[in-house]
């Protein structure tokens, strides 16, 4: 091996994401969404529940449903809300108009840092077979998400 390739080699994979087993809600998705999502979505925001219940309210006072642990984030993912979250922060890849979701642009400050973000959070998820913007019950375009689609989930605390 030369020395040439041994540095590409070496710096190249400090650029690839971490292995989805690899990648926690411990150690990395919690520091993450504290850091770009808690002014919003941290502990004085409303739980999911409380959010349904009075949404105008709080999108006045520029709350979204709480983040700030693992039980909430999941809501988001799984159920009840399910695939809230990736539609929320998709970079519009998987969207039939390519726009981003409403809160991709808070997932940091260059194009670099959300996409890299991004990239950290579709791993967590499951990688790219997992990330799916579907819902629990179809909803207009957007179909219910499956039994399958499901299982990809790996959401690992």
């Amino acid at each position: 091996m030369t020395i040439r390739f041994a540095l590409a080699l070496a710096f190249s994979t400090a650029l690839v994401p971490a292995v989805a087993a690899d990648v926690t809600y411990r150690n990395d998705i919690r520091p993450l969404i504290k850091a770009q999502c808690d002014e919003c979505h941290g502990d004085t925001a409303p739980t999911l529940a409380e959010f349904k219940l009075a949404e105008e309210r709080y999108k006045k006072e520029k709350l979204g449903p709480r983040t700030d642990t693992y039980a909430d984030l999941v809501q988001l993912i799984s159920w009840p809300d399910t695939g809230a979250l990736m539609r929320r922060l998709d970079d519009g890849s998987n969207t039939a108009d390519k726009k981003p979701g409403n809160m991709y642009k808070h997932l940091g400050e260059t194009e670099a840092e959300r996409a890299k973000n991004l990239e950290i959070i579709k791993t967590w998820v499951g990688g790219p077979g997992a990330w799916n913007l579907n819902r629990w019950e179809k909803r207009g375009e957007v179909p219910a998400i499956t039994k399958e689609q499901l299982d990809m989930l790996k959401v690992k605390y």
